[in-house]
């Protein structure tokens, strides 16, 4: 009997050791965490809200975008932060590291490395896209431009 649960419990153990692992490369956080700093070179849209061209921090918050589907959250909504206060936010699609083969990016160059971010005008000028790629995750915000 004791033999069976130390195996169980060395077992579990072992099994668990994965799972720990994922949790700090190319999981997607919980909680509200910081994405890093983007600089928008022209104004866009975000959320119904105008955004000016210049730099901003962009924060992941804990909120799913609606709908969601049950047991999968790869779309959140994120906030620009500029002086220390929110101006604007919008749905970001995250995408882990093992999928971003299957995107059709239409990237230019080459993609973002771990804890950077790229900001280009997609072809036709009909949206920014603003890619940041955090400890092996990806968020890609598209952005159209500011009328006027």
């Amino acid at each position: 009997m004791i033999r069976n649960w130390l195996v169980s419990t060395v077992a579990v153990a072992l099994l668990s050791i994965p799972a720990v692992a994922q949790t700090t490369q190319g999981q997607v956080p919980a909680a509200a965490t910081a994405l890093g700093s983007v600089n928008l070179p022209r104004a866009v849209m975000a959320n119904g809200q105008q955004l000016g061209a210049g730099t901003y921090q962009v924060r992941l918050t804990a909120e799913a975008a609606q709908p969601t589907v049950p047991g999968i959250q790869m779309e959140r909504w994120v906030e620009f932060v500029r002086g220390g206060k929110v101006v604007g936010r919008e749905v970001v699609s995250i995408i882990p590291q093992g999928e971003v083969k299957d995107l059709n990016s239409g990237a230019k160059g080459p993609r973002p490395g771990s804890g950077s971010a790229r900001v280009e005008m997609l072809k036709g000028d009909d949206y920014l896209r603003v890619w940041i790629n955090r400890g092996g995750v990806n968020y890609l915000l598209h952005l159209p431009p500011a009328k006027g």
